[in-house]
This record gives C-alpha cells, structure tokens and sequence, in this order.
C-alpha cells in the first residue's frame, strides 16, 4: 500500500477585507469596521474554531498599492492600516492554541525593539507567537526615516546586475536582523529570575547576557530588557519568491512561505530552499515550506468562478497577484492541497480572497473535508506554535553547561 501521507499544516494569511482588492465591496464584507479590535478579534477567533496552526497578520510601511513596488494615487481599495504586532496582542487574550504571526518591516525598523515586541506577544499569548520578516526596497518607504535612500525598484530589472546586488544586501541585512532577534531573545537565560522575597533577589544578573553583535548596518549590545520567552525562541517566517529570499528561509527562518503555480514549481521551490539549509548548516533542522494560496470558496461548482469575475470587473482589471488563485469548491480544493503536499510542501497557508466569506469557507467547509480524509487535526494538539509545527524548544545557546 502507498505511504499516508503526513497531516498538513493549514494557516490562514489576514489582511484588510481580504486579498482581493475588491474585496471591501462585498455584500459580506465589513469595511467600516477594518480599523476595530472586533473586526480583527473575530477574525481570529473564526481561524481558531477551525483548528488551523496560525494566522498572518499583514503589515507594511507604506499604503497598500495596486502597484508591485511603489504607490499609487488609487482612492477605490482599501488603503490603511493597523499594526500587525499591536493586533496580535490585541488577539492573543481571546484566544487560546492557535499561533499569532504579526509581519513586520526588518529593513528600516531596530531589531532591539522587534525582539522584546514579538518576545512580549510570547509571553501574552502564553507561547503562541511568532514575526513574518518582511524586506522593503520601496524609495517612498525609505523616505520615511530618512536614514538611507534606495534607487527605483523594478519588476522587469531584478535580474540586472545593479538590482541583484541591492536584493542580496537588503537579505542580507534581514538575517544579520533575524540573528540580532534569536540572540536578544537568548539573553535572558530561563531561570535568570529568582524572584525571592525572602532574600530581596528578583533577578540573577550572571544569567542575563550581552550579545555584542556587530554587523555592517548595525551593531547591538544587549540584553533584552524583555525575559525569554515561554517557546525559548518565537517562529521565524519569511515569504520567498527568488533565490535570495529562498535563501534567506534556509539559513534564518523555521517557516517559509512560497507561491508556487504548480507541482513542479513546488518541487523545484522546496529543493531551492532544502539547499540553501544544508548550505547553513541546518540540514537536521525543521524548515517548514507552505505553499501560499489566494481561494475563494463557496459550496456550488462555478458560483466561485463567477465571484471572481465579478470582483475583477469592480477592480477594473482582472487580479492574478504573486500567488495561485484558486476557485471552487472545498472538495476541489483539498485534492488540490494534496496534489501539492506531494511535491514537498509541508502545508499550506491560505489568502482567503474576502473577508469574512472565504475564511468561514475554509474552516467549516475545507477543514472538515480534510479532516474526513485523515489529512488533518481533529483537535489541538499542543498548547505552542513551536508544538503545533512540531520544532522542539531549542536550548540557550548563551547558558552555561
């Protein structure tokens, strides 16, 4: 008999009233509530109801635009913000296993201030959390802080030799950061607080450590100011399109996000990344690479087909994105994931294309599918993010045997 294949991993990624840009027209959606505590809140707790790993709260230093790599002057999508990091914590009291993975800048913001963020999201969400590193190579973006400036960014002229070596600096930078992140949040070992009234010690100052990471664009002391978290070290993910971002998953993060168009091009994605792991050192590490996904889902054959064509009709344009669109039914869609799973993917995170529709398409019709073919949880398995993916705890590198 063939092998069983593993259960997937399923994620969900959030953002505005959905990944469509039209989204916000919906009779469904909720437009007027995007910047609440509710919106988000119940959001969450839908992905929650279905059992999924996590959720990915989007984020950005600048204005969403219909545009790859600069803004536009578009008034008829959604275009604001909140912050990711501040609604998962928002999130994380309402909630109980599910994990909270807030993305975030790296390329103009400090990576002290990141770490005791994301290791306070740990601690609030009793180690549910985790950071999506995010590269930015947008002039406008950089304009804001005004302590560098980036030449124009283009699609058709990544492959020239002046924009691969601004792309493999920005990456660069990005896991230098990540590995300031694993060290501040290493600098408290776990029994560094004593905390005994008796003897007026709170904390073990010998326990508490300085980094002393020195790197071409910054260089940081420590320690944390924040203790270690409760997972010792928060999930890292990254999303990866080309070879330095593929690179960036292998050597720096626990979980990379993909967008492959096919089988093949998933087969050929994960051996990239499998590479680039081995090349660190990392090849008995767990890197997790779900495939991304935009879905829209409803339960009559065509009825998706013909929402989508509708949506691109108020978009004015139809809307591919960077990821496989996906319409129809959650049966054709879990033959789909399992097509996909085969090619290497360890699972899948979902862009559900409306808000709430989609959401609610995946976890009471998508999720219970899966779960009638063996091919995913019934119940939560760990009370971690870093459980729940199955990556052990790891060890403080800076404690002493």
């Amino acid at each position: 008999m063939p092998d069983t294949p593993s259960p997937l991993h399923l994620a969900v990624a959030l953002d505005g009233a959905g990944w469509h840009p039209a989204a916000w027209r919906e009779p469904e959606a909720r437009p007027d509530e995007l910047f609440t505590a509710r919106y988000w809140a119940d959001l969450v707790t839908e992905a929650e109801r279905g059992l999924l790993d996590l959720v990915t709260i989007e984020d950005s230093l600048g204005l969403q635009s219909a545009l790859p790599l600069e803004p536009d002057e578009r008034t008829d999508q959604v275009r604001g913000r909140l912050d990711a990091v501040l609604i998962a914590a928002r999130v994380a009291p309402l909630t109980r296993r599910i994990g909270l993975i807030p993305a975030a800048v790296v390329t103009h913001t400090e990576p002290f201030h990141l770490s005791k963020a994301i290791a306070t999201l740990d601690h609030v969400s009793s180690g549910r959390a985790g950071v999506q590193v995010r590269v930015s190579g947008r002039p406008d973006e950089a304009a804001h802080f005004g302590r560098r400036s980036l030449p124009p960014l283009r699609i058709e002229d990544l492959d020239s030799p002046a924009q691969r070596d601004l792309v493999r600096d920005l990456f660069a930078e990005a896991a230098d950061y990540v590995e300031v992140l694993r060290r501040l949040w290493d600098s408290w070992e776990d029994d560094a607080e004593i905390r005994d009234v008796a003897t007026g010690r709170f904390v073990d100052r010998a326990k508490l450590h300085y980094i002393d990471f020195e790197g071409s664009r910054f260089s940081v002391r420590g320690p944390s100011i924040t203790p270690r978290p409760p997972q010792g070290q928060p999930v890292v993910a990254a999303l990866a399109h080309r070879d330095e971002p593929f690179r960036l998953v292998g050597r720096s993060a626990d979980l990379g996000f993909v967008t492959p168009q096919d089988a093949g091009q998933a087969r050929s994605i994960v051996a990239d990344i499998r590479e680039a792991q081995a090349a660190a050192g990392r090849a008995d590490e767990t890197v997790h690479v779900f495939g991304d996904l935009v879905v829209l889902l409803d339960d009559t054959p065509g009825a998706a087909a013909d929402r989508k064509a509708r949506l691109d009709e108020r978009a004015g344009a139809d809307h591919p994105g960077d990821a496989l669109f996906f319409t129809g039914t959650a049966v054709e869609l879990a033959d789909l994931l399992e097509e996909l799973q085969r090619s290497g993917l360890t699972g899948f995170r979902l862009r559900p294309a409306v808000l709430p529709h989609d959401l609610e398409q995946i976890t009471r019709r998508l999720v219970p599918e899966l779960q009638r073919r063996g091919a995913f949880r019934t119940a939560y398995e760990a009370p971690t993010l870093r459980g729940l993916l199955g990556l052990p705890r790891p060890a403080n590198r800076y404690t002493s045997v």
